[in-house]
């Protein structure tokens, strides 16, 4: 059976301070799947850019910010995660410099500064508290994991890294 995937991107967003992360609130939509979870900024790669012209677009669309310093943490294959058990794939971004000012929010929801030290005590999908610990350690390799999900559940977890 063959992989078609859902091409997607995911940034966090740190202060300039670097101890705190942009994060998104998902309340603004009643029948969001990701409802009342705490998310990255990103969305779905659109057929004519590469996934960092992707990225900056979204953090754009998302946050108002340009993004000036990012950097490829790692990818995520998410096989059934979709709302209608549809397979992801989502390039993961540590953005470490950007201009401009955050919005207050979007059609999404509440845009947040959340302390990094904070970020596992939010509402999040079950996965994120796996592969997070991956996008802010100062291990520089990239990782690569597949988070196999089964009707909304998060079915296992393991990853690699490049040397």
């Amino acid at each position: 059976m063959s992989y078609t995937p859902i091409v997607a991107t995911l940034g966090y967003v740190l202060s300039s301070d670097l101890t705190r992360v942009l994060m998104i609130h998902r309340n603004a939509r009643p029948q969001d799947q990701h409802l009342g979870k705490y998310n990255g900024l990103g969305g779905k790669l659109e057929a004519d850019e590469d996934i960092v012209s992707g990225m900056r677009r979204e953090i754009r669309e998302e946050a108002g910010i340009e993004c000036d310093a990012l950097t490829l943490r790692g990818t995520i294959s998410w096989p059934g995660f979709g709302k209608q058990g549809e397979d992801w794939l989502g390039f993961i971004f540590l953005v470490t410099a950007f201009s401009g000012q955050p919005r207050i929010s979007n059609p999404e929801g509440t845009l947040e500064w959340v302390d990094r030290e904070r970020i596992m005590e939010l509402p999040m999908w079950e996965g994120d508290r796996l592969f997070l610990p991956l996008v802010f350690d100062d291990d520089s390799r990239t990782f690569h994991g597949v988070m196999p999900y089964r009707d909304g559940r998060m079915q296992s977890w393991r990853y690699s890294r490049t040397d």
